[in-house]
């Protein structure tokens, strides 16, 4: 697909500077460069700014807030990488900062509009929902707030030793835990994932989830299992979640999607028969759309169905079937 890597977290060519992760005296200077930057993030929230909260709030090393401030799950900042012109970027979590007085009820929750401004923080660098702000970041931002939060996100569910369960340390700038009583090395996962834009002539099969909200239904996604292809993969989770067989199966686009640490990968399919048999352990409904209805969607304008979240690869995939630019 020409087009792949316009999706959301697509990637923007960050440099991940992975030769300075193993390198002390070149990791000091880092920390120590003027230009160095880190990004923010507070309960999986990552800090932001802007009129339309649409950038990445890019602190100083320098920061009261970075030397001193409540921890999180992470003593030391993670190494990110460098930008073009060499300055390096970093990420930090400060999730132990209580936020007395603000608003946490809807902290954690499928659909977080909630903002909170930490004191020591300039007037409109708030803490935001990444899902939220993801299609307004430039692909720069895009792609460090989703490092960001993959690469915290796994620190704070690894920190014991899978293999003897003593408490592991961060080496590698961030980017590997090392256990001092058996000498295991552990690293960042990504968990892969299929998800599928099944057509069958003019329509396209959609579903949704519990628990979602009303009117939200999305393409079919499903893990892929061990010792499994991509192609398998779809065949398998379209016939479980909606009993409908799949012949060719293409692969698409990718994306990453830290929520907590996935690899979408985006695969077309075509339905051998429009019969639908859902699993209701999987999914709640589905139903075929046609590119009419998919459009009236886009607009805000079907009376059933809403949009899929702009951002995410599922918009994108529809996006360019209306579109015919699969290609």
């Amino acid at each position: 697909m020409k087009r792949a890597e316009q999706v959301t977290f697509g990637g923007s060519g960050l440099d991940r500077a992975g030769l300075l992760r193993g390198d002390a005296d070149k990791l000091a200077q880092a920390h120590a460069d003027p230009s160095a930057a880190c990004v923010l993030l507070w309960r999986g929230k990552i800090l932001a700014k802007g009129d339309a909260v649409d950038q990445l709030a890019l602190l100083p090393m320098s920061h009261d807030i970075l030397k001193n401030g409540p921890g999180g799950v992470i003593e030391v900042p993670v190494l990110l990488g460098c930008m073009d012109d060499g300055s390096p970027m970093f990420a930090l979590d400060i999730s132990d900062w209580a936020a007395e007085g603000l608003d946490l009820s809807a902290v954690g929750k499928f659909v977080d509009g909630s903002e909170q401004q930490h004191p020591d923080l300039p007037k409109g660098h708030v803490f935001v929902e990444l899902r939220r702000i993801m299609a307004r970041l430039n692909p720069r931002d895009a792609e460090l707030a989703a490092t960001a939060k993959a690469v915290i996100g796994w620190h704070e569910t690894h920190q014991f030793c899978a293999q003897c369960g003593a408490h592991s340390e961060m080496v590698q700038a961030g980017w590997q835990r090392s256990c001092p009583a058996c000498g295991g090395q552990h690293f960042p996962r990504t968990d892969p994932v299929v998800i599928m834009l099944i057509t069958n002539g003019n329509s396209v099969l959609m579903g949704r989830s519990p628990g979602w909200p009303e009117g939200m239904y999305s393409l079919l996604a499903g893990f892929v299992e061990p010792g499994e292809t991509l192609e398998a993969a779809v065949r398998r989770e379209v016939m479980e979640e909606a009993g409908v067989p799949v012949g060719e199966v293409r692969y698409l686009s990718s994306q990453p999607w830290p929520f907590p640490a996935s690899l979408m990968f985006g695969c077309a399919g075509q339905a051998l028969s429009r019969d639908i048999q859902i699993d209701p352990v999987e999914i709640e409904d589905a139903m075929w759309v046609t590119r009419t209805e998919m459009m009236q969607a886009f607009a805000g304008d079907h009376p059933k169905l809403l949009p899929a979240r702009k951002g995410a690869i599922a918009h994108f995939l529809l996006q360019h079937w209306l579109a015919d630019t699969l290609d």
